[in-house]
């Protein structure tokens, strides 16, 4: 295992060419005294822990504070979420994960809950309240999601391994929540529930802290170089319960060897970070991802009183500050995204946007910070639970955040992100009306891969038409060998080709070719994403033609200075392979198919689209149910496959346009 920081945090640190004893002694002389360390003040600063008018630099935002007191009014007095044997091990019964999962995330958002009310109080009740949602979650057997937990693979066990604990999400989650719970409520803790602490700090260390130092082969550290979301999640989590429950000064050496060793950690996720701060995974797991490592570098520079601080506009990690835009980089408009990997192309808005906000101002992104502050609305709550503790305490005494007003989202007009060769393209910069146009190259190796090279969305006015469908709830299945017999993963129900009915290819290797970005444009070969004798090429441009001097014949009609998006297939088969084959389309909304015409009214009352193509070209229509919950919440009922048959042909074009006659009324 190399000795030196050798990625771009140890260049912005100047830590280089230290030696790891070195490092530890640079980190403890460096790091603040733990009660400092975390960077909100305890509950004892009644001046900060008094509501205010809802933006008052004097004290927290009280419609957060209130909407958080109404819902633990609500908890008091009823029984604490249990996970239990039966839906820990449920996962290896019937691939559910989500019902056990959901008891554990109760139980801490019960928790995080509690200890703003006690903050805010100081009431005794609220204070117990806390200590018992602390005393369950140190009862609980494992703090591991038993997705993750290497129990099952190592010994067969259906349930955990008590004396081998599991470092995982969940159990970083847990870690960083009593870390913060502790730093705000010590005094309080310490005067009604004496020994409590000691037994938060002893589970931390048993459970996180000595597995992290004594385990140095975690998939998530990345020493294979697949680097992904889940190594700042838990560094960070691991450093904020470093920085404050390591106060013991007999734990002064064990405090700074843990820095150490986050720091290089956090190393290997930023030296992969590509230079346009791009994410594979999607724009819904750059908030656990990219936005995580921003955090903890946020902690780092306050535990460090700002002497390693990586956002430094001076400071020589470009890919940090470049991270920063991705968010407003992947809007199509209102609560819709592009959708890759994973992701949802309309994830919940309450995303820790003070997060953003903070990493903007610091980075000096004028369009991230506008993003941010576009979802900052007035008289309404700036944070919740669901994110975690440490971000709803973030957001609640963030007085740049609190003060924030409301802003426009920048919506670029183009993006290009070549390390994941994703295009997007809309007709004009600060506006969803309109066409926009995403699509991407890239390979079905990457991170919460879909098997989608090649495939675009096409928006009107804002809202995803031509989709990505995204991803279902997670199940066992969805990370095990099976996981591309899952449909949306399957470059079927992606709009891309099936050639000699063979779906796209698994794997690294199955990859876009000859990609190359134009204005508003992009050109890629997708041959190499299809594991087809004789398939020599399948060429792809899909273009948005913004309107200005357009004049083109399809099929027949014209249109003159109107917006389009057109996508042009030509591709080349050995004369001896099999010729058969076709092109999907995904749809949202509300349909009606002719010879050569789709028209569609989309979700949410945009403007209706139509789609139109070769009169002869034959087409197969189908209508998939959305039994998924998350798949239902974000189209509906339903999504409409279309299939074109060009078996006979060897190019296809495609030309997308508004249509605002088309009414409600008119679609099937």
């Amino acid at each position: 295992m190399p000795t030196h920081f050798t990625g771009p945090l140890g260049a912005a640190f100047g830590l280089s060419a230290a030696s790891r004893p070195e490092r530890r002694a640079a980190f403890a002389r460096l790091l603040v005294d733990p009660a400092r360390a975390l960077p909100v003040v305890p509950a004892a600063e009644r001046v900060v822990w008094t509501p205010g008018s809802g933006a008052s630099p004097g004290g927290i935002d009280a419609v957060t504070v209130e909407a958080v007191l109404v819902r633990g009014e609500k908890d008091r007095g009823t029984p604490w979420p249990l996970p239990l044997a039966s839906t820990a091990a449920r996962l290896h019964r019937d691939g559910d994960r989500t019902a056990h999962e959901e008891l554990v995330l109760g139980r801490q958002r019960r928790l995080s809950r509690a200890v703003v009310a006690a903050a805010v109080t100081l009431d005794d009740a609220w204070v117990d309240e806390v200590a018992d949602g602390i005393w369950a979650v140190c009862e609980q057997s494992t703090w591991c999601w038993p997705a993750h937990d290497d129990a099952f693979a190592t010994r067969g066990w259906v349930l955990p391994d008590r004396a081998r604990p599991y470092l995982d999400l969940g159990a970083g989650e847990v870690a960083g929540q009593l870390a913060w719970a502790d730093h705000v409520l010590g005094d309080a803790l310490d005067a009604r529930y004496p020994g409590l602490r000691a037994r938060v700090r002893a589970e931390v260390r048993e459970r996180v802290l000595d597995p992290f130092v004594a385990r140095r082969d975690w998939h998530w550290i990345g020493l294979d170089g697949d680097v992904h979301n889940w190594n700042p999640w838990i560094h960070g989590n691991v450093l904020v319960a470093a920085l404050r429950l390591l106060d013991d000064p007999a734990d002064a050496e064990l405090r700074a060897r843990v820095v150490d060793l986050v720091v290089e950690g956090l190393d290997r996720y930023v030296a992969v970070l590509p230079a346009d701060g791009a994410i594979d995974e999607g724009y819904e797991y750059w908030w656990n991802g990219a936005c995580r490592a921003i955090e903890a570098l946020d902690v780092l520079a306050h535990a460090t009183g700002g002497a390693l601080d990586a956002l430094d506009p001076e400071s020589p990690v470009p890919a940090l500050r470049a991270t920063v835009a991705f968010p407003h980089r992947m809007h199509l408009g209102g609560d819709w995204y592009l959708d890759l990997a994973d992701g949802r192309a309309r994830p919940p808005a309450g995303q820790p946007w003070h997060a953003l906000h903070r990493a903007a101002r610091r980075a000096g992104d004028e369009h991230a910070l506008r993003h941010a502050a576009s979802y900052r609305v007035p008289g309404e709550p700036v944070a919740d639970e669901d994110s975690g503790l440490g971000r709803l305490l973030r957001a609640v005494t963030d007085v740049d955040w609190l003060e924030a007003g409301p802003a426009e989202a920048p919506l670029p007009r183009d993006v290009w992100l070549p390390s994941t060769q994703v295009l997007l393209a809309r007709e004009r910069a600060g506006t969803p009306r309109g066409l926009t146009l995403a699509i991407k190259g890239g390979h079905n190796g990457e991170h919460h891969n879909h098997n989608d090279v090649g495939s675009f969305v096409v928006a009107s006015d804002g809202v995803p038409v031509l989709v990505d469908a995204g991803r279902p709830t997670y199940t066992a299945q969805t990370f095990g060998p099976d996981r591309y017999a899952i449909w949306t993963m399957q470059s079927s129900w992606h709009n891309v080709p099936e050639i000699a009915g063979t779906p796209q290819g698994v794997g690294e290797g199955f990859a876009a070719r000859d990609v190359v970005p134009g204005d508003g444009a992009l050109t890629l070969d997708l041959a190499g994403a299809y594991p087809v004798d004789g398939l020599q090429a399948w060429r792809r441009t899909a273009r948005l033609e913004r309107g200005a001097g357009h004049d083109e014949d399809r099929g027949g009609q014209r249109a003159r200075g109107r917006a389009c998006v057109t996508v042009h297939d030509a591709w080349d088969l050995d004369a001896a392979a099999p010729a058969a084959a076709v092109v999907h389309l995904m749809v949202a909304g509300d349909v009606t198919t002719s010879p050569g015409l789709l028209r569609v009214v989309p979700l949410g009352g945009a403007t209706p689209v139509v789609v139109r193509w070769p009169e002869d070209v034959p087409v197969d229509v189908t209508v998939r149910r959305l039994d998924d919950p998350m798949l239902a919440e974000v189209w509906g009922e339903t999504l409409t496959r279309l299939t074109l048959d060009v078996t006979d042909r060897t190019e296809l074009t495609l030309v997308v346009e508004q249509d605002d006659t088309i009414t409600q009324e008119g679609a099937l």
